[in-house]
């Protein structure tokens, strides 16, 4: 679903318009930001976009022509609108027409009661008519054997002919059955919706305002992330808490537990966006070797984490390598670097060449393969160095122990 929206600054005219689309492309989101701030609009907090026209597939919200609004409200909306069926999407335009509703607040806490009413568009089924109705009245479920009994020519009947509540809107005949609008939203913190599938979600509550929260979805446009903690009013990371409530499975175990450990999670939220792009964009084998990389040589930020996302093909990763004999043989007879006949297979070292291949590399032996960084930047190197030297120290005193 696509809509458009002309905005203007209706205290300076002179600043013209500008046409956005809703949903906000998440790519386009912080040049949409700065094309409306331009106008000395777009604030998050306050509604301060005119709207001089609404075009789209969403015509009820042509009731907001005229009328100033906040342009992350539209935002919220126009996505929950996108989510719905088309007979969803019938129910909420006809409840705007019979409720007379213009303000963002109602519309928005409309999309999630709109589907108690009923909205017939087509009189020809009075079957589906009938069983529509009944499954509006108890909240959009019924078993197979309520269904099954249910005489639902005579319920399409009973509505059709007895209820004179219905109104007739562009939308179709609408009965509201008793719908009234609850306070879901509260014209400031959006309520919990999974638009799209997400890599991981961050509950954010101010501190000792329980009821002061909001959620992020990430990956996200990084301003998303700034206007979410302006809106909750919280511009400081120690006056808000921020909890990781749900990742992707992409997201292991132990990489979470780097950011839910000794580094404050409020003061690396970007960071963790930033390593949400990167692990949707991987591909299976990608998102495999990046885990490998992090299970090998264990980045201790969250900052290395992401550098290692970022880096993630300037790594050779070996599966099923737990040696360096192993590395040796699959140096020469599985990489293809080298040309050796196998008459001469008895004759070579492998322990050794595996050795001096994984010294000169700088490699990494882990439980998950082998592991060397071929890239050149100082703070991957700096990472590997120290696996390296731990593995070092670790079997340096297991010998000493030993002696």
């Amino acid at each position: 679903m696509r809509i458009k929206a002309a905005l203007y600054n209706a205290d300076h005219l002179e600043y013209g318009l500008v046409t956005i689309p809703f949903p906000i492309p998440q790519d386009q989101y912080n040049d949409t930001i700065k094309m409306l701030e331009a106008l000395d609009i777009g604030d998050p907090r306050a509604k301060d976009c005119m709207v001089e026209e609404i075009e789209g597939c969403v015509p009820s919200l042509k009731c907001l022509e005229g009328h100033r609004i906040n342009v992350d409200e539209l935002d919220y909306l126009v996505k929950r609108l996108d989510s719905f069926s088309d007979g969803e999407l019938a129910q909420f335009q006809g409840m705007v027409v019979k409720m007379g509703l213009s303000d963002m607040t109602d519309l928005i806490n409309l999309t999630f009661c709109c589907q108690q009413a009923t909205v017939i568009t087509d009189f020809s089924d009075l079957e589906q008519i009938g069983r529509d109705h009944y499954m509006n009245l108890h909240g959009g479920c019924a078993s197979m054997e309520e269904l099954e009994r249910l005489d639902a020519r005579k319920t399409a009947l009973d509505l059709i002919l007895n209820d004179t509540s219905g109104q007739i809107t562009p939308y179709g005949v609408v009965y509201d059955n008793g719908t009234m609008l609850e306070q879901v939203y509260d014209g400031r913190h959006f309520p919990d919706f999974y638009y799209k599938n997400s890599m991981a979600s961050v509950l954010l509550s101010l501190n000792n305002q329980m009821n002061e929260q909001e959620t992020l979805y990430f990956p996200c446009a990084e301003s998303e992330i700034t206007r979410t903690l302006c809106r909750l009013g919280a511009t400081q990371p120690e006056k808000f808490t921020a909890t990781l409530i749900a990742t992707d499975d992409d997201i292991s175990p132990a990489v979470r537990s780097v950011f839910e450990g000794e580094y404050p999670l409020t003061e690396h939220l970007k960071t963790l966006n930033a390593l949400s792009k990167c692990l949707q964009l991987f591909d299976a084998q990608t998102l495999d070797k990046f885990h490998t990389v992090f299970d090998t040589i264990w980045p201790d930020t969250p900052e290395e984490i992401l550098w290692i996302a970022e880096n993630i093909y300037d790594f050779t990763v070996i599966p099923g390598i737990s040696n360096a004999e192993e590395y040796g043989q699959h140096l020469i007879q599985v990489s293809g670097h080298f040309e050796v006949k196998s008459e001469l297979d008895s004759y070579i070292d492998y322990q050794k060449f595996g050795e001096h291949y994984i010294k000169k590399e700088g490699g990494v032996l882990g439980d998950r393969g082998y592991v060397a960084y071929l890239g050149n930047k100082p703070e991957i190197e700096a990472i590997v160095i120290r696996r390296i030297t731990a593995e070092q120290n670790t079997q340096d005193f297991q010998l000493g122990d030993f002696s």
